[in-house]
């Protein structure tokens, strides 16, 4: 197997594992991703379901309002013992559950505007301040100036100065979003205070009808529309849960129904006298007139049937809200109603119960009426959804309408983040464990793949070097033997013939105990018998042994000391500190054959801590650089097998670590000029 072979036999494999683990991990982070999402939608749903409820409670607590209290005078009791009070809405400033109302207001049929907060006769009669009437002829003069700039109120009973007073606080307060307001309002106030069509309460419930069932927004209120944010909506048909599609089901089809209602009022000719009966008992009991008023005479208390209308939601061209009725009364048509801000009523309504939910910190609320946005809060990110880069994503969380008259409103929650929790992070951290480990694990193979080719080359290069190596000697042997035997020989040539003999079988015998030794080692088999032995005892064991295994090469071998260093005692295996010796000789001679000074130096000296450092040294070409960390490896050669002059197996070196490894002797080599060094360092006894 070859280099190309691998690696593409490699990355076949780990495809194979790679594939069918990104797909399962990413079907696994979907599912996570899919549940994370329905999670939040479930609180979605909950935070619409209560803010339903909050907009329900309103309208119940305003369907229940009788008719009677949008007139500034109420009748409380039974027939015979009527009392008079004041209706519950004249008071001022206006407290209200009705988060930014402006205030109450009715039409009646001939267009004029009426408000609880102002009596129809005299103020003062009822205690009411000269000042307090100026504001609440100014609040109704604001009424009528919004209500005219909609078209949905013909004559008042307001002095024109109160009404233009009117439009200019409204003026005021909406100056930067329509500069041009101040002679809009006042133009159409005076055109109202002049109208005499018998026609205004229709016009005013066509008015009302149009922008209740085809709502518009102005332009100047909002600019953007929910079909331009593109939101997706690639979770919605999972994650859409049969009840919720039921829930809105249930909102459209919703039928608003009329009520009949009772109600007692103080017939018109009896108005005159109430007002004296009031004048007269300001005097006594000015502080009471405020909250309940009474009459001793007898007043005729008309009481009559009336067809009250369900609430109905619209939003005016000036922004503001309208929540209405229709109510047939004494035959004849009105319409009653609140006057909201847009502001305050979606930031107390809506605001609060999205703020205090966890939505509000990975999503963002949009709140639109008939497709226009009105209001967008924006999520309040903590830095664990903080989206990297700052791109928002817009997908559709939750969509729903309020509950009639408001089913016109829609809430609209759009993901920023989806959190996808704990078990994201460990699907995350799970993949990324599996890729490194795969990767690694495929990287592992392929360098020990590589290893093994190597190794094998290696040992390819090992079989034809011990193959030549044993073929060599053996031949010359055979050869010189023969002829010995034949008597070709004289006796001259017979001694140069016998030593020949004995020192190709001196090779062959280190190469035959290198090949064993390495065997046994592959097997850990060293079987080693380690004693304490004098320095000067081992050379000497050592000295006949390299002189024989040198003489035929012609070299000169030296071997010096110190003293005190031939005294100390190394706990050695004999045999194996022969071989590393005679291993690093052979080394030397194989590679110094060429050299000009062939001679082979060993020295051996004391060092620090207890330690002595034999030394071998040629003078030869020396080792390049490049090839110090790699003589030592197994098998290894310097040459080229192809093209190699000098002969071996690339096992010698290797033996020689591995014996000195064995000893507890550390191995290192030197370059010099010229020449090579080699070095063993031992521990002494």
């Amino acid at each position: 197997m070859n280099r190309r072979r691998l690696s593409l036999l490699l990355a076949l494999f780990f495809i194979a594992l790679a594939l069918p683990t990104s797909i399962l991990v990413y079907q696994a982070y979907g599912q996570l991703k899919w549940e994370a999402f329905h999670q939040h939608q479930q609180l979605a749903r909950e935070l619409t379901l209560r803010i339903d409820a909050g907009f329900n409670e309103l309208i119940a607590r305003e369907e229940k309002r009788p008719i009677t209290d949008y007139e500034f005078l109420n009748v409380t009791g039974v027939e015979g013992s009527a009392f008079l009070q004041r209706s519950p809405l004249s008071e001022f400033p206006l407290k209200s559950e009705v988060p930014g109302l402006l205030g109450y207001f009715q039409v009646d049929a001939s267009g004029q505007l009426r408000t609880p907060t102002l009596p129809e006769r005299n103020a003062t009669d009822y205690g009411i301040s000269a000042l307090e009437l100026q504001q609440r002829r100014q609040q109704q003069g604001r009424i009528l100036g919004i209500l005219g700039k909609n078209r949905l109120v013909g004559k008042s009973d307001l002095p024109a100065s109160l009404v233009a007073d009117g439009a200019n606080a409204l003026v005021e307060e909406e100056r930067s979003d329509s500069p041009g307001l101040m002679a809009e309002v006042q133009s159409m106030g005076k055109a109202m205070l002049s109208s005499d069509s018998d026609d205004q309460v229709q016009s005013a419930f066509d008015a009302l009808s149009e922008r209740s069932t085809a709502p518009s927004v102005d332009s100047s209120m909002a600019s953007e529309q929910v079909k331009d944010l593109k939101l997706e909506d690639s979770y919605q048909v999972a994650a859409a849960a049969p009840e919720s599609r039921e829930m809105e089901e249930k909102k459209q089809n919703e039928v608003k129904r009329a009520r009949k209602e009772k109600s007692s009022l103080p017939s018109s000719l009896d108005k005159t006298l109430l007002q004296k009966n009031l004048a007269a008992s300001a005097s006594e009991a000015e502080s009471d007139l405020g909250a309940q008023l009474s009459t001793q005479q007898a007043i005729q208390i008309q009481t009559f049937e009336s067809e009250v209308g369900a609430m109905e939601f619209s939003l005016l061209d000036s922004g503001h809200f309208v929540l209405f009725r229709r109510v047939w009364h004494d035959n004849e048509r009105y319409i009653q109603g609140l006057l909201i801000e847009q502001d305050g009523f979606i930031e107390q309504l809506i605001a609060p119960a999205f703020e205090q939910s966890s939505l509000s910190i990975m999503s963002r609320l949009i709140v639109a009426y008939g497709g226009s946005i009105l209001k967008n809060f924006s999520a309040d990110y903590s830095s664990q959804y903080r989206p990297s880069g700052g791109q928002v994503d817009n997908e559709l969380l939750y969509q729903s309408r309020m509950i009639a008259p408001f089913d016109d409103i829609e809430l609209i929650y759009t993901l920023a983040r989806l959190p996808i929790g704990a078990g994201g992070q460990v699907i995350i951290w799970s993949a990324l464990v599996l890729a490194l480990v795969l990767s690694g694990g495929c990287l592992m193979l392929y360098r020990l793949g590589m290893r093994q080719i190597a190794l094998a080359r290696q040992q390819q290069d090992f079989v034809s070097a011990v193959s030549h190596e044993l073929k060599t000697p053996l031949t010359s042997i055979r050869m010189y033997g023969e002829m010995l035997r034949e008597g070709w020989a004289d006796e001259k040539k017979r001694q140069g013939y016998y030593d020949f003999i004995f020192h190709e079988s001196e090779r062959l015998t280190r190469l035959i105990n290198n090949v064993l030794q390495l065997a046994r080692m592959s097997r850990n088999e060293q079987g080693s018998s380690l004693k304490p032995v004098t320095v000067s005892e081992a050379l000497n064991e050592l000295k006949p042994r390299l002189q024989s295994q040198m003489e035929p090469s012609g070299f000169e071998l030296s071997i010096e000391g110190e003293a005190q260093a031939g005294q100390g005692k190394i706990k050695i295996d004999i045999d194996w500190f022969i071989q590393i010796f005679t291993n690093l000789v052979d080394n030397a001679i194989k590679f110094s054959t060429a050299a000009e000074n062939k001679r082979i130096d060993i020295r051996y000296r004391l060092l620090q801590d207890d330690r002595i450092q034999f030394s071998v040294r040629d003078y030869g070409p020396g080792i390049a650089p490049d090839q110090m960390k790699k003589i030592f490896t197994l098998f290894y050669r310097s040459e080229n097998e192809l093209t190699r002059e000098t002969v071996g197996t690339g096992i010698g070196l290797a033996l020689v670590q591995q014996l000195a490894s064995a000893m507890q002797a550390e191995v290192d080599v030197l370059t010099c000029e010229p020449g090579a060094e080699f070095r063993i360092v031992m521990q002494l006894q």
